[in-house]
């Protein structure tokens, strides 16, 4: 039987390295989704099967629960708010770390790691750094849901000798790990819990809304080790691969993602270095009238974008918020009945996750290879008669590359600037998640249309028809 679940537990971890390839790609994300569902389901069936499971209904009685709440959020969540889910599935797998943790030192017979007041001291640092990684995760993620919900601003939560005190906690909580290792105490641990929560807390506030598609691709990095370290625990080498496999492709897209907003992966791990002068720059920003705005028509973007040779959409949260993705693709579909060009392009942030807006797309069925990322596109704008920008602010913001006070300065852009006239739809003038005017808006090639995105696009196509 060892043998056997060896095995199998070797096969569901190969389709696991198959779901991340395929996840890698639109295309492919489809056979990527299916191969992860086929590998976890091995994994549970495997487990279930092993000698030391001795009674079955508190585990079915879990799965049930677990599995009925999943399906119902499954059915009723909307797109725009995947990120927050993913942020609340983070600090659950968080908090599955500490309490297992807990579980292990409590009865550590149980898991063959030694008696109560007599633990392996390699199991003990295995354990403690679990629990400190799962709290830091859970407090963490639980900040990012609450941002990303509207509950807590989006803005740069900061305060004096921040990061001191969180490079205090840090060094806190290696000197709790020694006692630990060292004495055995419960207190240890249940101080490391209490520090770790705190720091969670600490890391993420002083992170602005700008950077919280890197925040949540870095709870997912969390949240691999976490169980990477629990793994070692309980001896289960499929959780200790399949936390590695989380953990290591979580930091490889934060380090893509702060590649991306040309940040420092390591200010943003260790709580937002600099946070203090972009929440000042936020504060200053949309402080004063830069010009006049040019309000435009449907009407008007219809006839402009049917004589035109080429147009580039640039898809953002505003999007998301309507739902205008299939609006979306019925405009672009008639553009190209007229033999007008059409692509689209994405920035790595757009949105408030990691590919949010090729999800959105891929479900309006958009092709392919009509998507662009940014390297690849932003030569383009230049020659283009039309950028068609749907709520996208942060990501299109001239300011980025021309106020050194900006928070967002420094961050690769869309040029949409570039194009001969760009329309831009949003609802007011407001500053998007960054909390920085948009220097586009005043532009004289751009025309705001203001409006629901989804009503707006309607309108459009309406008037091509």
């Amino acid at each position: 039987m060892e043998t056997l679940s060896a095995l199998l537990y070797l096969v569901a971890s190969v389709c696991f390295i198959m779901a991340l390839r395929g996840l890698s790609s639109p295309e492919t994300s489809r056979q990527g989704n299916l191969y992860g569902m086929v590998g976890m389901t091995i994994a549970i069936l495997t487990t279930l099967a092993l000698p030391i499971v001795q009674s079955y209904w508190m585990i079915v009685l879990g799965i049930a629960i677990g599995g009925g709440i999943g399906y119902v959020i499954a059915k009723k969540i909307e797109m725009t708010a995947l990120p927050q889910l993913v942020a609340a599935f983070h600090s659950l797998v968080g908090l599955a770390a500490v309490f297992v943790a807990l579980s292990a030192f409590y009865s550590p017979e149980a898991y063959g790691i030694g008696v109560p007041g007599a633990i392996a001291k390699g199991s003990l640092v295995e354990m403690a750094l679990g629990t400190a990684i799962g709290a830091i995760t859970f407090t963490g993620s639980i900040v990012a849901f609450a941002k990303l919900q509207g509950l807590v601003t989006g803005k740069p939560l900061v305060f004096p000798f921040q990061h001191h005190l969180n490079a205090a906690l840090g060094v806190l909580t290696i000197l709790l790990i020694l006692w630990l290792v060292q004495s055995n105490s419960s207190a240890a641990l249940w101080l490391i819990v209490g520090v770790s929560l705190a720091l969670g807390f600490l890391l993420i506030l002083p992170i602005g809304g700008a950077d919280m598609p890197v925040v949540i691709s870095m709870l997912n990095s969390y949240s691999g080790w976490a169980a990477a370290g629990i793994g070692f625990t309980l001896q289960n080498n499929l959780l200790i691969i399949t936390g590695a496999l989380v953990g290591s492709s979580g930091a490889i897209l934060s380090y893509i993602m702060c590649k991306g907003m040309n940040r420092s992966i390591f200010n943003v791990i260790l709580g937002g270095f600099g946070g203090e002068s972009a929440a000042a720059a936020a504060g200053r920003a949309g402080g004063g009238e830069r010009g006049q705005v040019k309000a435009g028509s449907p009407e008007d973007a219809a006839y402009i974008m049917k004589n035109a040779q080429s147009v580039i959409i640039v898809p953002g949260y505003g999007m998301a918020v309507a739902q205008a993705q299939h609006a979306l693709r019925e405009m672009a579909d008639l553009l190209k009945k007229e033999g007008v060009d059409v692509k689209y392009a994405i920035h790595p942030v757009a949105g408030r996750m990691p590919g949010h807006m090729n999800v959105l797309l891929a479900e309006a069925n958009v092709p392919y290879d009509e998507v662009f990322e940014l390297e690849d596109i932003n030569r383009d704008f230049g020659t283009a008669d039309v950028a068609f920008v749907i709520g996208a602010n942060d990501v299109t913001n001239p300011a980025a590359k021309t106020d050194p006070a900006s928070p967002i300065y420094g961050m690769p852009i869309l040029d949409v600037e570039k194009a001969k006239t760009v329309f831009f739809i949003k609802r007011g003038m407001a500053a998007g998640y960054a909390g920085v005017e948009n220097e586009l808006f005043f532009r004289p090639n751009t025309m705001m249309l203001f409006g629901d995105a989804k009503k707006v696009t309607e309108e459009v196509v309406k008037s091509m028809e």
